[in-house]
């Protein structure tokens, strides 16, 4: 892009008042477009088109505790033995907790 070394420059008194009427115009754009939106009434309100899920159950198969796994004594978390960081009072601990 070509510059024009023969055009008029604004002086600093110009760049001043122009960047705080900028200020001020980006303040107004903020305030009125800054609304508070509760994201659990907004979720309510959201429906998928076409999907009724009424009638749709989860099914789920659920193992007991397993030889290689552990349940973490503070988030009660089952893991398996490569997560376990130490053991507190004989009790297993996490690496996430232990961190």
């Amino acid at each position: 892009m070509a510059t024009d070394y023969d055009a008029p420059r604004k002086t600093d008194d110009d760049l001043n008042e122009d960047s705080i009427e900028e200020l001020k115009s980006r303040r107004v754009d903020k305030n009125s477009s800054s609304v508070d939106v509760d994201e659990a009434e907004q979720a309510e309100g959201f429906e998928l088109p076409g999907a009724d899920l009424s009638g749709e159950e989860l099914s789920v198969r659920v193992l007991p505790r397993q030889a290689d796994e552990f349940t973490c004594s503070r988030c009660f978390l089952v893991h398996h033995r490569s997560q376990l960081a130490k053991e507190v009072g004989g009790q297993p601990v996490c690496r996430d907790c232990a961190a």
